[in-house]
């Protein structure tokens, strides 16, 4: 066996290349916590809790029902007060309720200073202006329900200022 040796002349190595510079390793991505998905009743819960804590901080805003009265009566008070500064002191009159109908006058119409004057005059006072009319229509039975005969309209004096 004829052994034939060769020189083996060393290769040159090429200049390799320099690797970049290695970035940071990129973390993967944490796994993401499960997403669940709630029912119907969860979501409403949810919404409750958090109306119910949203308005138990607005609760100790709120007055209590007696602040509450205190703070009308004062209100109404006042305004009795800047009504009795502006309008004048009524000196010797009042005020009569009753139902005096308004006779009628000589064109028709009704008058219904007469009747304030005889309201007034009932409760024991000299004359009166009337300050509420009711209006009525009287009509007969018959012309009501068969809608043909005379009805009449009725004037009644229901409030006077009386002096």
């Amino acid at each position: 066996m004829l052994g034939a040796t060769t020189t083996a002349w060393p290769q040159q190595s090429q200049p390799q290349a320099q690797p970049a510079p290695a970035e940071p390793p990129v973390a993967a991505p944490a796994p993401s916590p499960e997403r669940k998905n709630p029912g119907l009743i969860e979501e409403v819960g949810k919404l409750l809790k958090d109306s119910a804590s949203g308005l138990s901080s607005a609760i100790p805003s709120l007055p209590t029902p007696g602040q509450a009265l205190d703070g009308l009566n004062s209100s109404a008070k006042d305004a009795s007060d800047s009504l009795k500064r502006i309008t004048p002191p009524l000196s010797g009159q009042t005020m009569a309720s009753g139902r005096m109908m308004c006779p009628a006058a000589v064109n028709g119409a009704p008058d219904c200073k007469l009747a304030a004057d005889q309201l007034c005059k009932s409760k024991g006072y000299a004359e009166g202006k009337s300050l509420d009319i009711e209006t009525s229509e009287k009509c007969s039975a018959k012309a009501y329900f068969s809608g043909q005969g005379a009805c009449r309209t009725e004037n009644f004096v229901t409030r006077a200022v009386c002096q």
